[in-house]
């Protein structure tokens, strides 16, 4: 039988890893635990055995003290001296709750495949659950339908709507357009760092070359030691947030409910579409 997945949060299998589930027994007894039965039973040797599965030699004799504590039976036996210098090694009931183990992984393994398969069979949720997956350290990201592709001989522009007919437009090599495939009523998500948007109370008439220009109003402002956080809601919902230094934010009188303008060059939005 094959060892059981050592990982504390196991994985169904898919693209995207849509979902994952920690399998546990009694809520003490985690795959943790048992990499460390797995290991003990493999080298017998719990010097081996801690090592192996990320524990302390205190630490493993301590989790194995308790677990044999609450057990009606000893889970480890152990040896000194002799020909094999001594060790350690599973008793039958160490052994039993070990086989349990590989059995309810198994089953638990199936049963998030299982799950898996049922949401690949709604669209729309299948969609959400990998576009929220999607971990990067941009704080602002949108997701929408490329609206239209504007290749030239160096540089594309592709425009995003986004939610209550918002739309925002990256600019990004003709290489890098291709490579995407980026084609009219993809789905695309727009990634911005807070720190590239820069915002406006008033304009005061000017026109600015920035390309994305979104209007919103003041939904928070988060001021720390040297930068503020701030949070502009936009028509259907999207929030955008800039990071700014708290003078700037001074400077700008912020308040909650206040009308502004985020600015941001189409350069500094990256794109992201599904494979």
């Amino acid at each position: 039988m094959t060892a059981p997945d050592r990982d504390p949060a196991p994985r169904a299998e898919g693209a995207a890893a849509l979902l994952q589930g920690e399998l546990s027994i009694a809520g003490r007894l985690d795959a943790r635990f048992f990499a460390l039965l797995e290991a003990l039973d493999a080298t017998g040797s719990l010097h081996k055995a801690a090592r192996a599965s990320g524990y302390s030699y205190k630490g493993a004799w301590l989790v194995l003290d308790t677990a044999s504590n609450l057990c009606p039976v000893p889970l480890v036996e152990t040896s000194t001296g002799g020909r094999g210098g001594g060790g350690s090694r599973l008793t039958p009931a160490g052994q039993a709750l070990l086989a349990a183990w590989r059995t309810l992984h198994q089953r638990h393994q199936a049963f998030l495949h299982e799950q898996v398969a049922w949401m690949n069979d709604q669209p729309g949720l299948a969609a959400l659950f990998r576009r929220l997956s999607m971990k990067t350290s941009a704080r602002n990201q949108f997701a929408g339908t490329i609206r239209s592709v504007e290749a030239g001989p160096a540089t594309t522009q592709a425009t995003v709507a986004i939610a209550g007919g918002v739309e925002i437009t990256a600019a990004l090599t003709t290489a890098s357009a291709t490579r995407l495939r980026l084609a009219v009523g993809q789905e695309a998500i727009a990634l911005v760092k807070a720190s590239e948007v820069v915002l406006a109370t008033d304009l005061a008439g000017w026109r600015l070359s920035s390309r994305n220009q979104l209007e919103g109003t003041v939904s928070r402002v988060a001021k720390g030691a040297t930068t503020s956080l701030v949070g502009l809601a936009l028509p259907g919902g999207a929030q955008v947030t800039a990071s700014i230094t708290n003078d700037a934010a001074e400077a700008l009188s912020l308040e909650v409910g206040q009308p502004a303008t985020a600015l941001f060059k189409a350069y500094a939005v990256m794109l992201a579409v599904r494979d």
